[in-house]
């Protein structure tokens, strides 16, 4: 699992039926500041994620990849391989809250 920042979303007209009507976002891996640590920063990569929990614009989320992305019963005979399947309220790192939602 990783935490993501939404950045956008894709839009596919042509696609494999078992794909129609589920939203895809685009997303950017965050990781806690090396040099700080008191804040989740972005990695600069991009990733293409089927969104299960109604994500918008910026909102933090958690993100699996890999079968795990299937394991969600609706999804499992998607051909996905990075699913989000959470909307992020915080996170705390030694003992501190590095992020909190709004």
């Amino acid at each position: 699992m990783f935490l993501a920042r939404v950045t956008g979303s894709v839009v596919a007209t042509q696609k494999v039926a078992s794909m129609t009507g589920h939203k895809l976002l685009t997303v950017e891996p965050l990781r806690v500041d090396p040099q700080s640590r008191d804040k989740l920063v972005g990695t600069g990569r991009t990733f293409v994620c089927l969104d299960t929990v109604g994500a918008g614009q910026d909102e933090t989320v958690l993100i699996v990849q890999g079968s795990s992305a299937r394991l969600v019963p609706e999804l499992e005979k998607l051909p996905t391989d990075a699913t989000i399947i959470g909307i992020v309220d915080s996170v705390q790192v030694e003992n501190k809250t590095i992020f909190k939602q709004g």
